[in-house]
């Protein structure tokens, strides 16, 4: 969906890149097709809760299928209107009309939503014995993994009314501080040179060949962010606060448990996961950026350095066609029918990578629904990473499409624990393509190496970034953080993540809080490290030969949320439940940093 008369910033290819067409979706957010799915809402909401509430517990399994079946078409047609109006509004972030047209959804959803908030918690206080009964009956055997997981969620739920208020209450609590977060981000000008870049251009920088180009853009980041930082620390507060009321009432033990439960995979398993990461830091981050200090021939290397091209590598950037056929290719030579897949996205308008004024920064894939399909966004540059960017969406797309197609909607939602699953499958083909065709020697070390830093910026950097959270959240439940403790955290726990050879300067404490994450999900950056590590495993075990790997492989996607991680993970012979699992995935980076010492 194009939009008019936009500014476009940075260079001028950015113009050839391509854009989505959200028509799959709606037309325009006044479409009559898009008004028709409102009422549709409104109507069927108020119906259902007319023909269910105070009945769930007498129902049949085949009754019960039934409801569940009604719920779910309700369901997929709230999600297609959300995701429209959020991917709208990613276009142009700053765009009034795109503003007032997401609000006015959310408001909107919240109100018809509230309708059938009753069925969830009706379905959880049936007793065991007679969910058990129920659970064996074949008509409810596609839904049954669904139920289950909804029903882990029975110790934390509400009363009906209190859930209402709750729902009705995030327009003015929660979802209102991402909106203010996300408005304050996309409009920072961080001045450059006589120029004034957007937030995703600055970022780029860091990885500028040129030293003086990278120290005035992190000085530029840092300093911008630090005249932010009362509205910053104001947010982060508040938002920390509202979700700790919300973990009282519901009962949950540790700031991080209602995203465990959510991910369905245990708090033991996750504290597992960060403190293997954490006694990794020597043998991984310190040890591999003391590496590169040597190679950029200083004993510390300045924060801004951290990601500094390296000495030896070859300056090229990568046009969207090269992009494209390099992630394609190594795509279809895995398996035809990844390739085909991933292939649509391109072929349909599926992608926004264009750089534009007020477009949300980053990059994502958005699910939207199983009668759609998925979107990806991205800020494309032209730099290897960004090559790498595209092969992680495309692979969370890949998997997004495959799920919905086999489990419909409420199945199709893969859980964080395996959500990165084939985003980093995808990278390390990608990755594997780009270093079999190179025959320059210092092409294949600079390769190697930016795979160890995307490796660490995966792992290392995501548990920091999850400790630094944690430290956050159960410092907040005690008072009001002010904006040197937080800073404070952030220093600390990036010292220890990135070790001595990394040396920072006063600005860098500001860096905190312009990463979305913390914001819009709070301990979501765990599944990032959980999925690379999850996925050095897998690629050892692809690597080695399992027979009958690429079908398997398809068969994880498929079943998307419709199966818990160690079922799918049985037929690779993997367990994260054992001790060994994770020091699996962290040895592969060990061995790409040895290969590099060795050279």
């Amino acid at each position: 969906m194009k939009e008019k008369n936009l500014k476009f910033q940075g260079s001028k290819k950015s113009s050839n890149l391509p854009v989505w067409n959200l028509g799959d979706l709606y037309h325009s957010s006044s479409s009559q097709k898009l008004r028709k799915d409102l009422n549709f809402i409104r109507n069927e909401t108020k119906r259902f809760e007319k023909k269910f509430q105070n009945k769930i517990d007498k129902l049949t399994a085949t009754k019960l299928h039934a409801a569940i079946y009604e719920l779910e078409k309700i369901d997929e047609k709230i999600d297609k209107v959300i995701s429209y109006s959020h991917l709208l509004l990613s276009e142009n972030i700053n765009n009034e009309t795109n503003k007032i047209f997401f609000q006015k959804i959310q408001e909107k959803i919240t109100n018809y939503y509230s309708s059938i908030i009753f069925f969830t918690l009706e379905l959880n206080n049936i007793n065991e014995k007679k969910i058990n009964t129920l659970l064996k009956n074949k008509s409810l055997v596609k839904y049954k993994t669904w139920i289950e997981n909804k029903r882990n969620f029975q110790p934390h739920q509400l009363d009906v009314n209190m859930e209402k208020i709750l729902q009705d209450k995030s327009l003015t609590s929660h979802n209102a501080w991402v909106r203010l977060f996300d408005e304050t981000i996309a409009s920072l000008e961080f001045p450059y040179k006589n120029k004034k870049l957007t937030s995703p251009e600055i970022l780029n920088l860091l990885s500028d060949n040129k030293k003086n180009n990278r120290k005035v853009a992190a000085k530029s980041i840092g300093n911008t962010l630090g005249k932010n930082i009362n509205l910053f620390t104001y947010i982060t507060n508040t938002l920390a606060k509202d979700k700790s009321i919300n973990d009282y009432w519901r009962k949950f033990p540790n700031p991080v448990s209602s995203r465990n439960l959510s991910n369905v995979v245990e708090d033991e398993v996750v504290e597992s996961l960060a403190s293997s990461v954490i006694s990794s830091y020597p043998n991984l981050s310190h040890r591999y950026y003391k590496l590169k200090s040597k190679w950029f021939d200083q004993k510390k290397l300045k924060y801004w350095d951290r990601n500094a091209p390296l000495p030896f590598q070859i300056k090229k950037n990568y046009s969207w066609k090269e992009a494209k056929e390099i992630v394609l290719s190594s795509y279809c030579e895995f398996n035809p029918i990844i390739g085909n897949v991933a292939k649509k996205f391109f072929d349909n308008d599926w992608i926004h990578a264009r750089l534009q004024t007020g477009k949300s920064p980053g990059a994502f894939s958005a699910s939207t629904v199983p009668s759609v399909h998925p979107y990806i966004l991205l800020n494309y540059q032209g730099k290897a990473r960004d090559v790498s960017t595209l092969a992680h969406e495309l692979g969370h797309g890949v998997h997004q499409y495959l799920a919905a197609k086999n489990c419909g909607h409420f199945n199709s939602s893969t859980p964080l624990t395996l959500a990165e699953t084939a985003s980093v499958f995808g990278e390390m083909l990608t990755f594997k393509t780009i270093l079999n065709n190179s025959s320059n020697q210092n092409e294949k070390k600079a390769l190697l190496a930016n795979k160890v830093e995307d490796m660490l910026n995966t792992v290392i950097r995501q548990i920091s970034f999850y400790e630094f959270e944690k430290t956050v959240h159960y410092q907040r439940k005690k008072s009001e953080l002010s904006s040197d403790q937080i800073c404070k955290i952030w220093l600390d726990v990036q010292k220890n993540s990135l070790g001595p050879a990394i040396e920072f300067e006063e600005e860098y404490k500001y860096y905190w809080t312009y990463i979305p994450h913390f914001i819009h999900s709070p301990f979501y950056v765990y599944a990032y490290a959980f999925g690379d590590c999850l996925v050095n495993s897998l690629y050892s075990v692809y690597e080695n030969g399992l027979p009958n790997f690429e079908s398997k492989y398809i068969k994880l996607l498929e079943s998307g949320g419709s199966l818990r991680y160690r079922e799918l993970l049985k037929p690779f012979n993997l367990d994260p439940y054992k001790s060994n699992f994770w020091k699996k995935g962290l040895n592969v980076i060990g061995k790409l940093i040895d290969q590099l010492e060795s050279i």
